[in-house]
C-alpha cells in the first residue's frame, strides 16, 4: 500500500473512531435545548419551556452523530461533542 494512502487511511479511521467516542448523548442534548430556549426568549426559560420540549425529545444516534426530535421536527444535532439546537 503506498504511504499516502496508508496515512489516509489512518486519519479517516482516527476521524471515525474520535466522532464514536465523541458523540453527545441523550442528555447532553436536553441540556443543550434547555439553555437555548432560555437565552433565545426569558420568560419561556421562566416558564420552563425549554425543559418540557427538552423531556418531550426523542433522542436518535447514527453512532457517529445524533439528533433529538418532537412531533417528528429535528429540534437539535450533535456529533464531535458539540449540540446545535435548531429554531
Amino acid at each position: 500500500m503506498p504511504k499516502p494512502l496508508l496515512q489516509s487511511a489512518i486519519a479517516a479511521i482516527a476521524i471515525l473512531a474520535l466522532a464514536l467516542v465523541l458523540n453527545p448523548s441523550a442528555e447532553r442534548h436536553r441540556a443543550k435545548i434547555k439553555q437555548a430556549v432560555a437565552e433565545r426568549n426569558e420568560l419561556a426559560g421562566m416558564l420552563g419551556v425549554g425543559k418540557l420540549t427538552a423531556l418531550a425529545s426523542t433522542y436518535h444516534s447514527v453512532a457517529v452523530a445524533s439528533y433529538t426530535t418532537v412531533n417528528d421536527r429535528t429540534v437539535s444535532v450533535g456529533a464531535f461533542g458539540m449540540v446545535f439546537v435548531r429554531e
